[in-house]
């Protein structure tokens, strides 16, 4: 990676920054029951990267409040019975255009997206969903968005060319001045025996057909050729991608999973993460992320949420 000397945290900030400066997002927090996702919608909301909305059993919110002292008496709770229920209302609330983002609170990731999934009442569009980690590496120039590795566990190649566009429009919305792509492999040469080469050469090729849009794609790419120069240079790849990917695709969600955690636990890289592809944003934090992770989270949603109020308006116009 570079060798870029920076405050650890400097590209969350600005994207933080950024985030503050448009009217924050209503955002149902689903089933906020724990001190994580209670104190981060909260600490969210003291930001101004949502306005939020809590879904869930009131007393047991209001319980936990109160072990936090925590003061929600100003934030509205819309009351459900469980953790499935929340996650239904969560997504009746999106339906009735009362919330544009929805953030996973205590429940499990499974529970909220079963609810978004639905093919009556729930959020799909024409996109498949898919996940992006946006990375906060020290030591490297921009962020790092990676995809998919939450949602699609062995994509198709039609299942990766939603989740490139969907990877790509982020980038644009994060203000990406130049979105480069690398497909991973692990090498960088089309190898028949290897489907994810095949299937990287194909995605190019889509590309220069104007079948993905927004962005300079290359690959088979190994992930050293793909963010080093110098071993780019080492094994002669000439590429406007090569060396200086702000974009990572990876084959499947075990070699994604990987490459996040790596980066988490060898190199101190933050991982803020949202889900796309459905009709509003969606956070999904860990309960092992860093506050300044997840506040980035929040602050992604928000960006991409103002971003489709603005559409929104064009299209009306």
């Amino acid at each position: 990676m570079d060798a870029i000397a920076e405050r650890k945290h400097e590209k969350y900030d600005r994207l933080i920054a950024k985030a503050q400066q448009a009217s924050p997002p209503k955002t149902a927090v689903v089933h906020p029951c724990d001190h994580n996702s209670l104190e981060g919608a909260l600490d969210a909301a003291r930001l101004r990267l949502m306005d939020p909305i809590l879904v869930g059993p009131a007393g047991r919110i209001r319980e936990v409040a109160a072990g936090l002292k925590l003061d929600i008496s100003a934030l509205p709770i819309v009351s459900t019975e469980h953790s499935h229920a929340s996650a239904a209302r969560a997504v009746e609330l999106v339906r009735e255009g009362k919330a544009e983002a929805l953030m996973k609170g205590s429940l499990h990731t499974d529970e909220l997206m079963s609810a978004v999934v639905k093919s009556d009442g729930g959020l799909r569009t024409s996109r498949r969903l898919s996940h992006c980690f946006i990375m906060d590496v020290p030591g490297h120039a921009e962020p790092l968005i990676i995809t998919d590795a939450a949602i699609n566990i062995v994509p198709t190649l039609a299942d990766k060319v939603d989740i490139l566009q969907n990877a790509i429009d982020l980038a644009h919305v994060l203000g990406f001045a130049e979105v480069r792509v690398a497909i991973l492999s692990a090498v960088e040469t089309v190898n028949p025996k290897i489907p994810s080469t095949i299937e990287a050469g194909a995605l190019c090729k889509m590309a220069d057909r104007g079948q993905i849009t927004g962005a300079i794609l290359d690959g088979p790419l190994a992930f050293d050729n793909a963010v080093s120069r110098e071993a780019a240079a080492i094994k002669h790849i000439t590429s406007p991608v090569a060396g200086r990917a702000n974009v990572i695709l990876v084959p499947d969600l075990e070699a994604g999973n990987m490459l996040a955690k790596s980066l988490s636990f060898l190199a101190n890289a933050d991982a803020a993460g949202i889900v796309l592809g459905a009709r509003v944003p969606i956070i999904l934090t860990s309960r092992a992320d860093s506050v300044q992770a997840r506040l980035a989270s929040c602050a992604v949603a928000s960006l991409v949420a103002v971003s489709r109020r603005a559409d929104a308006r064009k299209a009306a116009a």
